[in-house]
């Protein structure tokens, strides 16, 4: 018998960086989606288990030099409106 109760559901984040990265940034980032904006931005999309795993990409993000501009959770079902709490 599963225990359930101990299982978490991965939680979407964007994470977005001014700049660009080149083509061979985006494998390094796992199942992470890089999208390149018109803007000079990069915005990674990706899910991750727990906070470890958001630690670790943000940790290669922190490698690449680029600066952060924001990283936002996505709630479960809410399409791409970032989770924001007053």
């Amino acid at each position: 018998m599963e225990d359930t109760q101990n299982k978490q559901e991965p939680i979407t984040y964007h994470i977005q960086l001014q700049g660009h990265l080149d083509s061979g940034w985006g494998n390094r980032f796992g199942d992470v989606t890089v999208t390149f904006n018109d803007d000079g931005t990069a915005l990674l999309i990706g899910e991750v288990i727990d906070q470890a795993a958001l630690h670790g990409l943000l940790k290669k993000v922190r490698d690449l030099g680029l600066p952060l501009i924001s990283v936002n959770r996505v709630n479960p079902g809410a399409g791409d409106k970032p989770a924001v709490k007053s």
